[in-house]
């Protein structure tokens, strides 16, 4: 049986990790250099869906893209059976953003049981800082059925249809 503090024994590599999978890192293109549980390194090249009304790239999307590193750090620490979520995000812009490519480099503050900090600094080409961003992310135990539940749509004219009590089981009720 897996304790709470045990740390996994192999770490994600940057083409395993699951982070990168989902529609966030994948729309804004970002590209994982190396992923270990003490450093992330990545890279984010600027498309035009990226820049802002005066030519420079979005605060939003730089943003995003140290979320992604935050995240995929915490994920690369989690024990099995946990899960994370961004729980605080700061960021101090520095200068303006601009192409080809942003890098990033992604810094553990602190690896905690139940909250882990990271640092993110990110670079336009010339080595600039475009941002440092901080944020905390939770550490919170899976539930065994965490796959997201689809509304049901209201049925008319008295109709019974399935729903869901709060302590998972299901009961009959009339929707009027």
């Amino acid at each position: 049986m897996t304790k709470r503090n045990q740390r996994p024994r192999k770490s994600a590599t940057a083409a395993t990790s699951p982070v990168l999978l989902s529609g966030t890192p994948r729309a804004l293109g970002v590209r994982l250099i190396s992923l270990s549980r003490k450093k992330v390194t990545a890279e984010m090249r600027i498309r035009k869906l990226h820049i802002n009304r005066t030519g420079r790239v979005n605060g939003g999307v730089i943003m995003a893209f140290a979320d992604v590193l935050g995240a995929a750090g915490t994920v690369a620490n989690l024990a099995p059976g946990y899960r994370t979520t961004t729980l605080e995000s700061k960021t101090n812009f520095f200068a303006a953003g601009h192409g080809p490519a942003l890098s990033a480099v992604c810094i553990p503050l602190h690896i905690g049981r139940t909250t882990m900090v990271w640092q993110t600094t990110i670079r336009n080409p010339d080595g600039r800082i475009v941002a440092i961003v901080t944020q905390t992310q939770i550490v919170i135990l899976a539930k065994p059925d965490a796959a997201p539940r689809r509304a049901q749509p209201a049925a008319a004219g008295g109709k019974k249809q399935e729903a869901q009590s709060r302590r998972g089981g299901s009961r009959r009720v009339t929707v009027r």
